[in-house]
């Protein structure tokens, strides 16, 4: 897992490429459920994380059928299978496939869409 420190103003100007997703963390527990506090590098080390879906992809790239031809005044946009991840779902990934970026002081993460495991939708959580 790499690290990045980006410096940008806003993360509105970000655009996530393909099947990839922007995830912002959420915070680990420090204490097992029997109340032992956990290390750091045990945290850092999870197999599995959760946070929510800041940003998606267009998703997975198909080939256009359409025919280039040198007459036609504008080139076939390409084609996309959109991605399950909204923003603003809760999702379960695979940490080891989690590329760590730093932005405004906020720790974010891109996870390419088939590390996901597992997506919660709540339609009413932000309303």
């Amino acid at each position: 897992m790499s690290t990045l420190n980006l410096n940008k103003q806003d993360i509105a100007n970000f655009i996530i490429v393909g099947d990839r997703v922007l995830i912002k963390p959420k915070k680990a527990s420090e204490r097992t459920n029997a109340g032992l506090y956990l290390p750091p590098s045990v945290k850092e080390n999870a197999k599995m994380n959760s946070g929510y879906v800041v940003k998606a992809g267009p998703g997975y790239a198909i080939p256009s059928h359409e025919v280039e031809e040198e007459w036609k005044t504008t080139k076939p946009d390409g084609k996309y299978i959109p991605l399950q991840a909204r923003e603003g779902d809760l999702a379960i990934f695979f940490q080891s496939s989690a590329y760590k970026i730093e932005f405004n002081g906020e720790k974010y993460v891109v996870v390419p869409h088939t590390s996901i495991l597992l997506l919660i939708r709540d339609e009413g959580l932000f309303s």
